[in-house]
């Protein structure tokens, strides 16, 4: 091919990569492909030519672009877990509160329910639960339920079930918020039925120091997931001067970060259920845990969103 009808072919191309960047990576390694390509076969029939010299600049400042590219990407994950998802939680504070208030009011409906029905227990956790934990108080043993079973196969399936809890969260807030507030409710009323089993038994303390070492963490993720669930029904509902649609983009686009932000709580609330739980702590060592658990969690999703907005 001569050199004028090579460059005819192709100037639209590189006139398109020069004069539009893109910071798609997909979009960027493709072109950067093309250009490589086109400069080898202008630099085996058209060593010097200008033609050349052109690609070979422009196939350069698209490496440039390529390496700032990756490292962006490998700061992308510090980004995340540092800088946007506290800051989506700043935004997201009062629907933080309305999920809290659900879940607690819900709480004390079980606890209240459980203490004026005698039945209201084994309709809510089942009567294998309530007859094995029956059976384990007994013994002497009411909590001996976390030691049974294989650790490494409880790890998982309670880490993959709460995460699987948490995701049920955000996507029933579709429904306008109301699958996410009824999911919210069931919760909580099994937790207070379930704290008032205990108590009626004069176990609450021992049963707190035990199920709080995970609990502290479960409880509080499946709070916040409640939280992306109403994120994702709010835009819905609230669209302000936006298009309903384009509400809703934004809301689910935002709840989605906020229910994989819960990951790794959901991950350390499972080994911390299987691992050690079932130990027999010293009540000053489980104290601590629940304590350092429920401190990360007031730190890291309300206090630090609120320094990191007051530092921007």
């Amino acid at each position: 091919m001569r050199e004028a009808a090579f460059i005819k072919k192709n100037t639209d191309k590189w006139r398109d990569i020069e004069l539009n960047p893109t910071r798609d990576p997909d979009e960027l390694t493709e072109r950067f492909v093309e250009l490589t390509d086109d400069l080898s076969y202008a630099r085996t029939f058209y060593p010097h030519a200008q033609v050349t010299k052109y690609l070979n600049g422009l196939a350069a400042q698209m490496h440039r672009g390529l390496m700032q590219n990756k490292r962006e990407e490998r700061g992308r994950f510090i980004t995340f877990w540092k800088y946007e998802l506290p800051t989506l939680f700043y935004h997201s504070h009062r629907l933080l509160l309305v999920s809290f208030i659900v879940f607690l009011v819900a709480c004390l409906v079980g606890w209240v329910s459980a203490a004026n029905d005698p039945t209201f227990v084994r309709l809510i956790l089942g009567d294998g639960y309530v007859n094995m934990t029956l059976e384990n108080i007994r013994k002497g043993d009411p909590l001996g339920v976390y030691g049974s079973g294989d650790q490494s196969t409880m790890f998982l399936q309670i880490t993959l079930n709460n995460i699987m809890v948490a995701l049920r969260a955000f996507v029933m807030g579709i429904a306008a918020s109301f699958g996410t507030v009824v999911m919210l409710f069931y919760n909580g009323v099994m937790l207070g039925s379930f704290q008032y089993f205990f108590y009626e038994r004069g176990l609450l303390l021992e049963s707190v120091l035990k199920i709080w070492i995970h609990g502290t963490l479960e409880i509080s993720a499946i709070v916040i997931a409640g939280c992306a669930g109403l994120t994702i029904g709010n835009s819905i509902l609230f669209p302000g001067t936006y298009s309903r649609l384009t509400s809703f983009k934004r809301g689910a686009k935002q709840g989605l970060k906020i229910a994989v932000g819960l990951i790794p709580v959901f991950i350390a609330a499972g080994f911390l259920e299987s691992f050690v739980t079932r130990l027999p702590l010293h009540p000053a060592a489980s104290s601590a845990i629940i304590l350092i658990s429920a401190a990360f969690i007031i730190w890291y999703f309300i206090i630090y969103p609120i320094q990191l907005n007051r530092r921007g």
